[in-house]
């Protein structure tokens, strides 16, 4: 069977993906694009049935096509951002191949490129792009209690409240999706248990602008690297039901029970953390931050924009803030399933070239590999915070694109005695 041979292998139809055949479609570099599901999968089968975009339609986007039927500070529902990929991917015939699982990559020997096994056969490529995103494995950890009478899910097995068992729901994790969940169970009537860590919280809106428009404005997308002490800080955001601030006391008036950090689990009990009060101050103080950068800017820059001291409204602490639960019996509480909504683990298993640390992590600077040849987009903080928003990841592949090309340059080059 013969060998098909391409100059760059893209692995993943999703944002990555799409945007990095653009541009490399754009500079007429040759390479085909193997998708294991469908374009942009992910957003179908692995969010729940309600799930929105977190950033409005002007902002969440490609910059060559517009969400034209949706209002620009709508936020889009998770099937119409598929769709919109795939209607991307048709606006400039991306050579895309669904249903085709990459199994194995490594390099050749002696002779450039590298040899890609796949389910419907080998490949070789020059170059390999690995788009396939950093929600590749769900991550359950290993403190979950070893039991079968607690249904447990992970939030990327979610749907909606209908699919989890009669009684109340503990969820471990309060970053976009766990909050997100959570407020849904309650409204269906559940009782709800929230497990807060460490989070960012931002205003959904802020004196008539979208706080990805403040993000913006501020400079704050173009940040380049974590601030030190913020690794395992998520970011609590919501553009369900038109968009809100996300606030836990809020939730907690309407019911909800808030607790600290997941600590462990012993039989029926489960531990926690007594650091609850602590990291909801953190998250208003990273929430009136950004209030304060606003109306520095508007200050500063003339803008006439509304005033909004609505804004810096805080609800009294709640009695499980003042009081904090500790330990909770699961059987007494009638908690009858658990949501794990503890985020995701990358795997590059397929990948066997030195172009990962020693715990699987790629090393690569914007995405460019350790291992020449080689490239990742799509990943959090790839270049800098916007980078994994979908703009973001338009502008990293771009950077990958526009490298891929300068290499054909040189290897285009021939010494005048070879003219």
């Amino acid at each position: 069977m013969a060998v098909e041979k391409i100059d760059t292998l893209i692995i993943g139809a999703g944002q990555a993906g799409i945007a990095t055949s653009e541009h490399l479609t754009k500079l007429n570099i040759p390479h085909l694009v193997l998708e294991r599901n469908r374009i942009a999968e992910c957003w179908r089968t692995m969010r729940w049935d309600s799930l929105v975009a977190n950033g409005p339609a002007w902002h969440d986007r490609f910059p060559g096509l517009e969400f034209e039927d949706l209002d620009q500070d709508a936020f889009a529902p998770k099937e119409r951002v598929a769709d919109y990929f795939v209607d991307y991917a048709k606006k400039f015939k991306a050579p895309i191949r669904t249903g085709i699982e990459v199994t194995k990559a490594t390099r050749n020997t002696n002779r450039p490129g590298f040899t890609v096994e796949t389910s419907d056969g080998v490949i070789e490529a020059n170059r390999i792009v690995s788009a396939t995103g950093p929600f590749q494995k769900p991550v359950i950890p290993p403190i979950a209690p070893k039991t079968d009478k607690i249904e447990q899910i992970h939030s990327a097995q979610y749907r909606n409240p209908k699919q989890l068992p009669e009684g109340a729901v503990l969820v471990v994790g309060a970053g976009s999706s766990g909050v997100q969940i959570a407020d849904e169970l309650q409204n269906s009537g559940k009782k709800v248990y929230l497990s807060v860590g460490a989070h960012d919280r931002p205003p959904r809106a802020y004196r008539n602008r979208d706080f990805c428009w403040w993000l913006g404005v501020l400079g704050e997308w173009d940040a380049a690297a974590m601030k030190p002490g913020t690794e395992h800080v998520t970011i609590a955001v919501s553009g369900a039901n038109g968009g809100h601030t996300v606030d836990f006391r809020g939730l907690a008036h309407k019911g909800m029970t808030l607790v600290g950090l997941t600590k462990a689990f012993d039989g029926d009990k489960v531990s926690f953390q007594n650091d609850l009060a602590t990291n909801l101050a953190k998250g208003d103080e990273n929430y009136l931050a950004l209030l304060d950068a606003a109306d520095e800017y508007i200050k500063q820059n003339g803008l006439d924009l509304p005033e909004e001291p609505e804004a810096r409204f805080t609800f009294p602490e709640p009695d499980c803030v003042t009081n904090p639960v500790l330990e909770l019996d699961l059987a007494e509480a009638g908690v009858t399933s658990i949501i794990w909504a503890t985020g995701f683990a990358t795997d590059y298993s397929w990948l066997q070239v030195d172009a990962l640390d020693d715990k699987g992590k790629p090393q690569h600077q914007r995405g460019v590999s350790s291992e020449p040849g080689v490239y990742f987009v799509g990943l959090p903080w790839l270049s800098r915070r916007g980078s994994t928003f979908i703009w973001g990841v338009w502008h990293d592949a771009k950077h990958i694109a526009d490298h891929i090309a300068t290499q054909h340059k040189y290897l285009e080059y021939k010494a005048p005695s070879q003219r």
